[in-house]
């Protein structure tokens, strides 16, 4: 004989999913992806942007350092820049200081897109925050930054 078991409910457990930590960030991940996807030309997704945010901002590195430097690990670095290179917005050379390693790097066509990319990306963070005062924009980008 089978019985029916049913969950708690929210008010049995005091886990009210819409007021979790996890859950919102999530949503406001995807409030932010969408208006970036919609406004960000070249069809860039977030972690490519970073990447080649990052090599504009830092000049050639090793795909090793510019995983880190983006918060991405290995096998996604490689993807994202394998993907990249693909595209011709990035190149990789040999290091001159050291032979075993490539530095990754902007292409000319890389350059002029992220110019572009990054003057949508403000429009897009100004977007993302536009329901916030000013007050509350800095008060979430400073408690943002601590807890990470």
């Amino acid at each position: 004989m089978t019985r029916d078991i049913k969950p708690r409910t929210s008010a049995e457990h005091g886990y009210v999913l819409d007021e979790q930590i996890g859950f919102l960030l999530r949503k406001a991940y995807q409030r932010n992806s969408t208006i970036f996807l919609n406004r960000v030309p070249g069809n860039l997704t977030t972690t490519q942007f970073s990447v080649m945010h990052r090599l504009a901002e830092d000049g050639p590195v090793s795909q090793n350092r510019l995983g880190r430097s983006v918060a991405m690990d290995g096998a996604t670095t490689k993807g994202v820049v394998d993907r990249l290179i693909a595209r011709g917005l990035l190149a990789t050379r040999r290091d001159p200081q050291d032979r075993r390693r490539h530095l990754v790097s902007l292409t000319p066509e890389g350059v002029a897109l992220i110019d572009e990319a990054v003057e949508a990306a403000i429009r897009v963070t100004a977007e993302t925050l536009e329901p916030l005062r000013e007050k509350e924009k800095e008060t979430l980008l400073r408690l943002l930054a601590k807890i990470i």
